[in-house]
């Protein structure tokens, strides 16, 4: 099958080196220094088996800058664009889906649009109507940053939404279903069919309960730290409840990355007309967290505050609404002078933060160290840094 993907970042990438072990792949970028590395067999993302597939097996995959033809000679065109929250419009900006659908409609009516970027609950059912386009189904993407392909080689489960009256859609959902399945390592993979704004639901109300243990650990730490007790025994015994479990547990700044923070904010923004007090709650925890650690760390008086790593967590190079720039910014609004260390940026500012690339000078220049995950190149400073970090994991 010649199958076309709009888009690159981890959504896309992973989408198409797992397609492209039997299927004639095309990414599409606008950025040429990613198209360029791509067909050179290197990944512009940080991810290890995105890394070591592209380097050494046998793909059928080329990426290009011209949409258009990519589109043109596709039996398929699977949609991984960005869609950033809008805080003014209190939705998602689906406007590159858009670009892509309308480009889509002038060059290759036949093909099957299926839409992977996270979007409102009701989106997929509004642009068919919009566009009169029948070819459009939805599925919803559960991957973690740096861990992608991974997780499509071994995915949870999963599920597309189509028109479920309309057996040509049905059969194009199980076509898709299928190709993943044919990529993946993992067998039986558990498949779900469901309508178009189930789909779209499924993915914000996963998004939003990780976002909810995230913030529940987190709240659970800072009443440990407030009131002087151990919060490792704390959540070691409360995660032996087999119905809780030992996992997405670990404490942090904040929840951060691409996805939770905005997933949230859209789900919170679907529930307009409809009683909650939960949704809104996991939305604040997050600002509520973030002013705690800050609070924590002027209570210290330090001169000089270090930022050690802008990344969202551990191996991962995407520094996108990182849990750490919030805390950033309340610290700036104190006053406090801050250095920045985090050797992926080559740049000697980060949106006006100084940033040391020597990390000696860093290390002895702060009063205070701030990782929202610990690295052992921090051993000699311990006394110095301040994370939450308990079981140095995620």
């Amino acid at each position: 099958m010649k199958i076309a993907i709009a888009g690159t970042g981890y959504v896309g990438l992973s989408l198409a080196v797992l397609l492209a072990q039997h299927n004639d792949v095309v990414a599409v970028d606008v950025i040429e220094g990613k198209v360029n590395l791509i067909n050179q067999k290197k990944s512009p993302i940080q991810d290890a088996e995105i890394e070591e597939y592209l380097a050494k097996k046998p793909l059928h995959l080329r990426a290009t800058l011209d949409a258009r033809a990519a589109y043109s000679n596709a039996d398929m065109v699977i949609i991984a664009a960005p869609t950033n929250y809008d805080v003014k419009k209190n939705f998602f900006d689906t406007s590159a889906v858009e670009t892509v659908i309308k480009l889509v409609m002038k060059c290759n009516l036949n093909a099957i649009m299926v839409i992977k970027s996270t979007i409102p609950v009701g989106y997929t059912e509004h642009i068919r109507e919009v566009t009169r386009c029948k070819n459009i189904i939805f599925s919803p993407e559960f991957l973690r940053e740096s861990k992608a392909l991974y997780d499509n080689l071994y995915p949870t489960r999963i599920v597309v939404g189509t028109d479920l009256q309309d057996k040509r859609l049905v059969d194009a959902a199980h076509k898709f279903a299928d190709l993943l399945q044919e990529g993946a390592i993992k067998k039986d993979i558990p498949q779900l069919f469901v309508g178009f704004a189930e789909a779209e639901a499924i993915k914000l109300f996963a998004n939003t309960y990780l976002a909810l243990r995230v913030s529940y650990f987190n709240e659970l730490d800072t009443y440990a730290e407030m009131k002087g007790l151990n919060v490792k025994q704390i959540i070691d015994g409360v995660c032996l409840d087999p119905r809780i479990g030992n996992f997405y547990n670990n404490p942090s700044f904040g929840y951060g990355g691409y996805c939770l923070p905005k997933d949230t904010k859209q789900l919170l923004a679907n529930y307009k007309g409809v009683p909650e007090n939960l949704i809104e709650a996991i939305v604040k925890a997050n600002d509520t967290r973030k002013s705690f650690v800050a609070e924590q760390v002027m209570a210290m008086k330090p001169n000089v505050v270090g930022i050690y790593r802008l990344t969202m967590k551990s191996n991962s190079d995407n520094f996108r609404a990182s849990a750490i720039q919030g805390i950033m910014q309340r610290l700036k609004a104190q006053d406090v002078q801050l250095v920045v260390y985090e050797p992926t940026w080559k740049e000697v500012n980060f949106e006006g933060y100084r940033v040391e690339k020597d990390f000696e000078k860093f290390k002895n220049e702060a009063d205070v160290i701030l990782a929202n995950r610990y690295d052992e190149q921090l051993n000699d400073v311990q006394e110095k840094v301040y994370t939450k970090d308990l079981f140095r994991r995620d």
